[in-house]
């Protein structure tokens, strides 16, 4: 755990900065991504063609009806499992197309 030298972390430091440069929609937006991609694993992966995340919704773009409709039926049980992979509740909507 690295501190600065007047005793603050380098964590905060950097949540700081992250705040005051409102980074955080990017950031936020970059962890859903690739959380989508870490969570759903090399198969799901191979149909995605676009993955885009605003306003706290997760829109995905598969090349596979089949799997879509697959996966439109664990819609909820996929969020929270991309949640809990992120340690934070970004995502409250999945859009499948």
């Amino acid at each position: 755990m690295s501190q600065s030298r007047d005793g603050k972390k380098l964590e905060d430091i950097l949540g700081s900065f992250v705040e005051q440069k409102q980074l955080k929609t990017g950031l936020n937006k970059v962890r859903a991504e690739v959380a989508w991609k870490e969570v759903m694993g090399a198969g799901v992966n191979h149909y995605t063609t676009s993955i885009s995340y605003r306003n706290k919704c997760l829109h995905v773009i598969l090349s596979s009806s089949v799997l879509r409709e697959e996966l439109s039926y664990g819609k909820q049980k996929i969020i929270s499992l991309l949640n809990e992979h992120l340690g934070d509740q970004l995502i409250e909507d999945l859009f499948l197309k």
